[in-house]
């Protein structure tokens, strides 16, 4: 797991480190620097996979923009040549410091420098001398990666932060009505795939006694809904004008006649799906080991923010593999972190 993230030169980050625990949380206001924290690592995120670049990033969920947007401009600061990003795990660091000229810009970012190490045991370190050594728009770490044993905390480094995705999710994307720009596994960077996911889940309740209690805890935290499941015969509950997936989740409403008590993602209440949705990318293997989760509290009223934060922090703690990051507005988040366990930290965002 990654214990700190170093950025200087990016966005509203002028100089900024992190220590993470298991699950990281950032409250603040709108406009406060918490998608620009996740962004800064999915930047870094790229540079691991080798390259930096629109589609890298926008891959990552990050947004694309102008080498001018990405760069630090405080007032009676001096806009730095190149942003500066850094990851350390207990063994291992990588780092880059990144170029786009503002005048002259790019289609990729150029590696200015780059280190990749233990504390005995240098793989890259590359700096401005070695500059016409190697095409300078592609990371040499990603490359000396290939070369490392399934087990060299530099090769695990690298492959964690390849990996890392800021998920967003949409409400169409999650109801299935409209494809989703960035599919991966599980779900998509926006919440597609859903229903498939959702199947896997129960899938693995069967074997995976920890997944079944976190199946009957969504049913807990969703008090109108008496069973959830997926189907494929989408026509019974839908109009024949909605798009739909081949497949769809749905829902049984316990307050509502046997016959007609069936409701289908497009019908049922979003933060049902937003719940759904946070509990796919804690729970099923195929989830990135490291992630983000931009706004977990939107589309969702006090009491299921409280609760959904609280099953977040059970569902990824009681295992090793994963590390999440999630951003928030609402203050109701804070009642469901246990902050006295070192793994669950909040961290309030503001700017200066």
């Amino acid at each position: 797991m990654l214990q700190k993230i170093q950025v200087k030169g990016f966005k509203s980050l002028r100089d900024f480190e992190l220590d993470l625990g298991q699950v990281n949380v950032f409250i603040g206001a709108n406009g406060s620097g918490k998608s620009n924290i996740l962004e800064a690592i999915g930047v870094l995120s790229a540079a691991a996979s080798g390259r930096v670049d629109d589609e890298s990033l926008i891959r990552r969920g990050v947004r694309p923009g102008l080498p001018s947007l990405y760069k630090s401009s405080f007032k009676k600061d001096r806009t730095p040549p190149h942003i500066s990003l850094s990851a350390q795990s207990a063994a291992a660091t990588f780092a880059v410091s990144l170029l786009n000229p503002l005048k002259d810009p790019k289609p990729a970012w150029e590696f200015k420098t780059e280190y990749l190490g233990t504390n005995t045991d240098v793989i890259v370190s590359r700096g401005v001398r070695h500059k016409e050594e190697y095409d300078p728009s592609l990371g040499l770490a990603a490359l000396k990666a290939v070369d490392l044993d399934r087990g060299n905390p530099c090769g695990s480094l690298l492959r964690t932060l390849a990996n890392y995705g800021i998920y967003s999710p949409y409400t169409t994307m999650l109801r299935g009505v409209e494809p989703d720009p960035q599919t991966r596994e599980p779900v998509g960077l926006s919440g597609g795939r859903l229903a498939t996911a959702l199947q896997e889940l129960q899938g693995l309740a069967a074997e995976n006694e920890n997944i079944e209690i976190a199946l009957d805890d969504i049913l807990g935290c969703l008090d109108w809904v008496e069973q959830i499941d997926t189907s494929t015969g989408a026509s019974e509950l839908l109009s024949s004008s909605v798009p739909r997936s081949r497949r769809i989740i749905r829902f049984t409403d316990r307050f509502m006649v046997q016959d007609r008590n069936k409701l289908t993602a497009f019908d049922a209440s979003e933060g049902a799906l937003y719940v759904l949705f946070s509990a796919a990318l804690a729970l099923l293997p195929s989830a990135p080991a490291f992630l983000a989760i931009d706004n977990l509290d939107q589309a969702l009223n006090p009491r299921l923010v409280k609760e959904l934060s609280r099953l977040m922090c059970e569902w990824v703690t009681r295992q090793e593999r994963q590390q999440v990051i999630f951003t928030a507005h609402n203050p109701a988040v804070i009642d469901g972190l246990d902050l006295e366990d070192d793994r669950i930290r909040l961290f309030a965002v503001d700017r200066d």
